[in-house]
């Protein structure tokens, strides 16, 4: 069999695997990334779906992504360009009306529903967004590891602790009881607690599902809607963006950064098996029988297809059982749709800003509880969730003249069908059902539609190694977060497997084109790296 050697090989090209990449080379070591596919960018990328229209396939809208990252990788100078909706949401409602939110604006247009949710919103964003500066602060940190051994092993992580402690005890009365409500109850409870209005309920309460195959009235499902908000685009906090070439212009720009750093990336080289000996991972061996001997292997992979490649006897028994058990599954079903013309809603009929925003259509909590409630008994729901963006409004590159391409990110779904089905036989059927629900807000919408991508959860997997078709690499509940993310003892990156690190989103802090667990990872690597713990 041919072999190789680097210092560190890391599995999988997606964002992570390339800015973990980026940094060990940075730092001196030889790396060399293996990936399955033909492109580099994981579930971020932009790809032809449709002869002349281009579109983000997976991934599709931009404000999680650490501006250090950017900033230090020198995104932009390798091509990357984000450029703000300039409405952040619009929502259609069944009565006619609508709900529009972006800055300056979203007050007045809350008032149109309830004064009194409108003169409560400016406390609301505050609140929330002091947890979610806590969050910000963490996200670049490995959080403290619960692990084995004796006082002088544990001291580092007590340090760890003590400083995320001061952080928190750094905060009002107020604030920690909000840190303790948005970690542990539903969206719902806390919207509730806030508001009266249906529209407003629903335009925060969606964040707490997306991706989430839950209800908002689920409890935690908070956080979901927290995680969404600690983002932000040049410089705006928790704005969205769109990257100018779609979402495949980030990780490009990432590929070129690690060219210009020395990083050798393999493309169509899919990892068969994790190498050990003596009970440490000490390289890759490929699908075509090529072996890459390393002094250290990284994985982007989800956790679970990690420890699909890895000798069970290495494994501790405990840790390979919690993995069987690792909540991964996703309500999400994925459309690209190529338009012959932009979308007229009865609401809003004339074009405006409201075409740049995401167009939410989920009018109430109470209809996002209900969608939840019929896919879990049916597969899916009758009157499912929808956002849709439209990027050509911003970006001209995506579609000829003329034309557009909108992204349809929709919920809810489950990932197993029930009696028997699958979703190769029931995939058209709910790409159907979704332009249907976007007609009826927009009429002529389906009459638009040129050509299209459907992905249910079965293609998000295949295509992405997205296990059920969980965008997170995994839920983001109270047992898989912080320091038991993606196992209790495991939270710093460093597996039960001396030598074995995971980079992607299946590690702190969990999903989204963050790159944060990818950097992490990096420097969790290079602190063995200086410890000299890597042989």
């Amino acid at each position: 069999m041919p072999t190789s050697e680097t210092d560190i090989v890391i599995l999988g090209a997606g964002h992570n695997g390339l800015v973990c990449a980026w940094y060990l080379a940075k730092a001196g070591l030889k790396v060399t990334v293996l990936e399955r596919r033909g492109v580099v960018g994981g579930a971020a990328v932009t790809e032809e779906f449709h002869p002349g229209f281009r579109n983000s396939t997976a991934s599709y809208t931009v404000s999680l992504l650490r501006p250090e990252i950017i900033r230090e990788m020198e995104l932009a100078r390798h091509g990357l360009r984000i450029v703000e909706r300039r409405l952040s949401n619009f929502m259609p409602l069944p009565e006619g009306g609508y709900l529009a939110a972006g800055a300056g604006r979203t007050q007045a247009e809350v008032a149109k529903f309830s004064a009194t949710d409108a003169e409560r919103l400016p406390a609301y964003e505050a609140r929330l967004e002091a947890v979610a500066a806590v969050l910000r602060d963490l996200v670049l940190q490995a959080p403290p590891n619960v692990g084995e051994g004796g006082w002088l092993a544990a001291l580092p992580e007590l340090l760890a602790a003590g400083k995320i402690g001061r952080r928190i005890s750094g905060l009002d009365t107020t604030a920690r009881r909000d840190v303790l409500d948005l970690f542990t109850k539903s969206a719902g409870d806390w919207l509730d607690g806030w508001f009266e209005s249906a529209p407003i309920k629903a335009l925060f309460g969606f964040d707490s599902v997306v991706g989430n195959y839950a209800s908002p009235y689920t409890p935690g499902s908070a956080y979901v809607l927290l995680h969404h908000v600690f983002g932000e685009v040049n410089g705006n906090r928790g704005a969205w963006g769109h990257a100018i070439g779609g979402m495949g212009a980030i990780t490009q720009a990432m590929a070129k950064a690690c060219a210009e750093a020395g990083v050798n990336v393999r493309l169509e080289a899919p990892v068969a098996e994790v190498l050990t000996q003596g009970g440490r991972a000490v390289g890759a061996v490929t699908e075509a029988g090529d072996v890459v001997r390393a002094r250290a292997v990284v994985s982007n992979l989800h956790p679970r297809l990690l420890f699909g490649k890895v000798d069970p006897a290495v494994v501790p028994a405990d840790f390979r059982e919690r993995m069987g058990r690792y909540a991964s599954g996703s309500a999400t079903f994925r459309m690209n749709v190529a338009l012959s013309e932009l979308p007229r809603f009865t609401s809003l009929p004339e074009a405006g800003d409201h075409l740049t925003s995401g167009i939410i259509i989920a009018p109430s909590l109470a209809y996002m509880d209900r969608a939840h409630a019929q896919a879990r008994l049916a597969g899916w729901s009758q009157e499912p969730i929808v956002e849709m963006l439209i990027p050509s409004t911003l970006d001209d590159t995506l579609a000829p003249p003329g034309r557009h391409v909108a992204s349809l990110f929709c919920q809810h779904v489950a990932p197993v069908l029930p009696e028997g089905l699958d979703w190769e036989a029931c995939r058209e059927t709910v790409a159907d059902l979704m332009i249907d629900t976007v007609e009826r807000h927009a009429p002529g919408f389906r009459a638009s539609v040129i050509g299209r991508l459907a992905l249910g959860p079965a293609d998000l997997e295949a295509r992405f190694g997205l296990v059920g078709g969980d965008i997170f690499h995994g839920r983001l509940t109270l047992d898989q977060l912080f320091s038991a993310r993606p196992v209790l003892g495991h939270g710093d990156y460093r597996m039960p497997v001396p030598g074995l690190y995971l980079c992607g989103s299946g590690a702190h802090p969990g999903g989204g084109v963050t790159g944060a667990p990818g950097r992490n990872a990096a420097m969790a690597v290079l602190a063995d790296h200086r410890r000299r713990r890597l042989r």
